[in-house]
């Protein structure tokens, strides 16, 4: 494609130097630049990319877009805001894939993962194509890949809609978050389905209050468009026990189905049961009613099955083929998932690392365990500060016994973090919880202390396979180690 075809968008934006030339690729990434890329200058949070401009071209970037002046020889486009620019350039380079798939995006601080595979799960067994895109990696056709974040760049989120309509993809299932609507990571994206699970604290490290916090959320709503396309109706699936949807439904323009628990709703759970194994509850919906036993376990599994029965019957899915689908679902790797390695005693590993979400968790396993409630927990370094002791209080609250440790301290001494958690505890007795930095011995603790019907919760990492020290990733799996713990109790 020609430069000057690709910026047809793009205004107001001047070029300085041979606007024909062929461009073959996008990169904000300068170690990334191929011959024929257009290298597009990100001003990030710790590196400017406008500092490695003359590197791109040495390495052959055909063109620059930058929101700088910059003295190169060689092709620069100066726009406004590259961020915007690039959201723009990488809709047109891989031509507009969002106007033909029909885009599911799932945003809330608790829930994506599980929402967005429910989804994958209902529409794959309808015989629909579908690709995936979240926090535990992405796929496309039959190929599944590691992800860096939750939601990718605009440039790698294109270009993987790109691959996914090669695939013959007709739906495209991903978690947005707060982050990358906040970044603009998803503008250019024919959002076909917006679906919010909930929001409590988290990230406020970045956006400061809950305020900023919500209105980043409300973007995917108000970005749904705001015309009627009878071929492409577009609709926001909504936590009625939320009270953020009230927002949410006030800035799209888009279609509203609810759902819920204690609030009515157009998709609804009453009659729940919980036990270890699995949840009851009878679905009540503008499209009838109907009696589901899941393989998962939790209200807040219900909340993410309402969620994806309501995207589901806006596709017109009947409710006995949802139910089927919803029913064969055993896990999703890292949420509340459970560790056998023949011990008498349960372990749940699940990626709780909010205060809402640990509180979820526990709950629920106070619901079903007939023995003492282990927690194992951490905050991550570099991350907001406030929620640490507030974990650490629910922590305490919910368990009989508590292990404060490590969950990927990052440039932060573990040990200043376990501080800021104790801190939570002043009216704790001192024997309900006890402060082990190192995650291996933390869960190690916790195994060699549980007897026979004792729960351990693992909170926090859930699917991760590494712990982040300092500049370093190590591979850490609290699967794995709960596993090895377990094994070497036995043979003592």
């Amino acid at each position: 494609m020609m430069l000057k075809d690709l910026l047809v968008p793009l205004l107001p934006v001047s070029v300085k130097g041979d606007d024909s030339v062929a461009i073959t690729g996008l990169t904000a990434d300068s170690r990334k630049v191929k011959p024929g890329d257009l290298f597009i200058c990100l001003s990030g949070f710790i590196v400017d990319g406008h500092a490695f401009a003359a590197q791109a071209l040495q390495m052959g970037a055909a063109a620059i877009v930058a929101e700088k002046q910059l003295d190169l020889e060689g092709t620069v486009v100066l726009v406004p805001d590259t961020r915007r620019a690039m959201a723009q350039l990488a809709d047109a380079f891989y031509g507009s894939p969002t106007q033909t798939l029909k885009l599911i995006g799932v945003t809330g601080t608790n829930g994506k993962t599980t929402t967005t595979h429910l989804i994958d799960k209902i529409l794959s067994d309808q015989q629909k194509r579908t690709g995936l895109i979240g926090t535990i990696h992405q796929r496309i056709g039959d190929v599944v890949e590691e992800v860096k974040n939750t939601t990718p760049d605009a440039i790698e989120l294109q270009k993987s809609f790109r691959r996914m309509l090669d695939h013959q993809a007709e739906y495209a299932i991903i978690e947005v978050s707060s982050h990358a609507l906040d970044l603009g990571r998803v503008r250019g994206c024919d959002v076909h389905t917006a679906v919010f699970t909930n929001l409590t604290q988290d990230h406020l490290d970045y956006h400061k209050t809950m305020e900023n916090y919500r209105f980043a959320k409300s973007l995917l709503f108000a970005q749904l468009g705001n015309h009627y396309d009878p071929r492409r109706l577009k609709t926001a699936v909504l936590n009625a026990d939320d009270e953020a949807s009230e927002l949410f439904a006030r800035v799209t323009p888009a279609r509203v189905i609810t759902y819920g628990i204690d609030r009515e709703a157009d998709v609804r759970a009453v009659d729940i049961a919980i036990t270890s194994h699995g949840t009851s509850f009878t679905i009540v919906s503008f499209a009838g009613t109907i009696s589901m036993t899941l393989q998962l376990v939790g209200k807040f599994n219900v909340y993410n099955a309402l969620a994806a029965t309501a995207v589901a019957l806006a596709q017109g899915i009947p409710l006995s083929a949802i139910k089927a689908s919803l029913e064969a679902v055993q896990g999703v790797s890292g949420r509340f998932e459970r560790v056998e390695a023949g011990q008498p005693f349960t372990v749940l590993v699940d990626y709780s690392h909010t205060p809402d979400s640990l509180e979820n968790a526990l709950t629920t396993v106070k619901e079903f365990a007939r023995g003492r409630i282990y927690c194992v927990v951490g905050c991550g370094g570099d991350r907001d500060k406030t929620k640490r002791p507030i974990m650490a209080g629910i922590a305490t609250k919910y368990a009989d016994a508590v292990v404060l440790t490590s969950d990927n301290p990052r440039s932060e001494d573990p040990e200043a973090i376990l501080a800021d958690m104790r801190a939570g505890l002043a009216d704790v007795p001192a024997d309900r919880f006890i402060s082990i930095s190192d995650r291996r011995e933390a869960i190690r603790h916790a195994v060699a202390n549980a007897r026979q019907d004792d729960v351990i919760l693992i909170a926090g990492k859930g699917h991760e396979t590494y712990q982040i020290i300092g500049d370093e990733v190590h591979s850490f799996d609290d699967r794995q180690v709960a596993a090895e713990a377990i094994r070497a109790l036995r043979s003592t």
